[in-house]
């Protein structure tokens, strides 16, 4: 693993503002003789004290708790000084100044951590799960980063490189040394040990799949003729009086954004302008913006009224819309002609049969929601993935689908093994770009 590098950063780890403590974390090597001219002391391992931060004057900045923490254990795997003072601004910038005046230069976004997975103190994986967990948008949606921060997805892959590297070794073995007393790798078995890794593969994509909607959620887009009770639904979806309802058409002249969670998973709900031709600019432009909203959808619910079923002007929409896009035509107003609340699959399409108004049939829309983003009630074993995850571990699989046709030729079904375990080791860091690296890490706040 490549070192870190050796210089001090500093950077103020709480977020702006102001607040009861804030804290300023300094990382580098050798950091006793920061503290000396800092606190006037070096403080003792892993335990608060009380410490007067001391200007360049001489003069207190404030009256704290310092902790530090020796390498290589740490956070970083360097030696961590951590500051905790008064949480107002101007404190907090005269202390980061200080430190900086001592030799410390401004951390860059994400260096702490990138710092921790260079010194081998958490991997790849483990590092972007620190990002998803301050990142978290629902209680689910931390649990899974945690699980991630953890090790538990890491866990996981490391299980499967070690059973491809089982594997790549007998295979390999044959190939290496032909003159040797090596059996031959029995095809069947070798096949039986590969089909294994292929099931468990499956289920650890099945796992990222999970975790990468709690993490992502859906882009949901409320769509159709005006006075068909989008608005309404929207309310209902949120539970509060967010849009406008009226019978008056065109009322609703720009979106109406809310986000939500149905079972932990995260969905921004899109309010949009009825669809229909109309001589009025403003509502023009707000029925541009609703094509722009469907463009950059994930699912679109197509409201139509139950009375009149899909009538020709819907079915004029739903000509327009992308091909490629799930879609929920919601029937509302049942509550107006009686019928019952129901949910029928039509393949690409689902229909679901609601009132906006009384709330029936509305769980019959999230679950199909969640039917769509792929969400099932065990997602407590999910993992926080990201694209590159899910990217890498679906290479790996169609990897391991290509060796599977050629177990009778061990050259290919050892170069397609070992294809399979570089994906692997690119999502807990074994085989990463720098490039890679400064992509993932930018993406951190300051200070972490």
């Amino acid at each position: 693993m490549r070192p870190a590098e050796g210089d001090v950063i500093a950077a103020i780890a709480t977020a702006q503002g102001r607040g009861g403590i804030g804290v300023v974390r300094v990382s580098g090597p050798g950091l006793a003789g920061l503290a000396r001219s800092l606190l006037g002391k070096v403080p003792p391992p892993r335990v608060a004290t009380r410490a007067e931060f001391i200007g360049e004057d001489g003069r207190p900045i404030d009256d704290g708790i310092v902790l530090f923490y020796p390498a290589p254990a740490s956070y970083t795997g360097e030696d961590v000084l951590e500051l905790q003072g008064h949480g107002g601004p101007v404190v907090m910038q005269m202390l980061l100044r200080r430190c900086i005046g001592l030799g410390a230069r401004l951390a860059e976004p994400g260096e702490f951590t990138r710092r921790a997975f260079l010194n081998d103190k958490l991997d790849l994986a483990q590092a972007e799960g620190v990002a998803d967990l301050i990142d978290s948008a629902t209680e689910a949606a931390a649990r899974c980063a945690l699980r991630s921060l953890r090790g538990e997805f890491s866990a996981v892959i490391d299980a499967l490189a070690a059973q491809l590297v089982e594997l790549r070794m007998l295979v390999e073995a044959t190939l290496d040394f032909p003159e040797e007393d090596v059996d031959a790798v029995d095809r069947d078995q070798a096949a039986t040990r590969l089909s294994g890794l292929r099931a468990e593969l499956a289920r650890a994509l099945a796992q990222g799949r999970q975790g990468s909607v709690l993490r992502n959620g859906l882009q949901v887009v409320l769509a159709g003729r005006p006075n068909v009770g989008k608005s309404s639904l929207l309310n209902r979806l949120a539970g509060e009086e967010l849009a406008i309802v009226t019978p008056i058409p065109g009322t609703t002249r720009d979106a109406v954004r809310q986000n939500i969670q149905i079972e932990g998973v995260p969905l921004n709900i899109i309010d949009t302008a009825g669809l229909r031709d109309t001589n009025d600019e403003i509502e023009a432009m707000g029925i541009s913006r609703t094509w722009q909203a469907i463009d950059r959808a994930d699912v679109l619910l197509l409201v139509v009224d139950a009375a009149e079923g899909i009538a020709a002007p819907d079915r004029a929409i739903a000509d327009r819309l992308p091909k490629r896009l799930p879609r929920v035509v919601v029937f509302n107003k049942i509550d107006l002609n009686g019928e019952d609340a129901a949910t029928e699959f039509l393949g690409h399409e689902t229909h679901v049969r609601l009132s906006a108004r009384t709330g029936a049939g509305l769980e019959l829309l999230r679950r199909a929601l969640l039917a769509i983003a792929g969400w099932q009630a065990t997602g407590e074993d999910a993992f926080m993935a990201r694209e590159r995850h899910l990217v890498a571990l679906t290479r790996a699989a169609e990897c391991l689908e290509r060796a599977a046709g050629v177990v009778e030729r061990p050259e290919l079904f050892a170069e397609e093994l070992r294809l399979a375990h570089r994906e692997l080791g690119a999502i807990t860091g074994e085989f990463t770009s720098d490039d890679l690296l400064g992509e993932i890490f930018s993406r951190f706040c300051i200070g972490k």
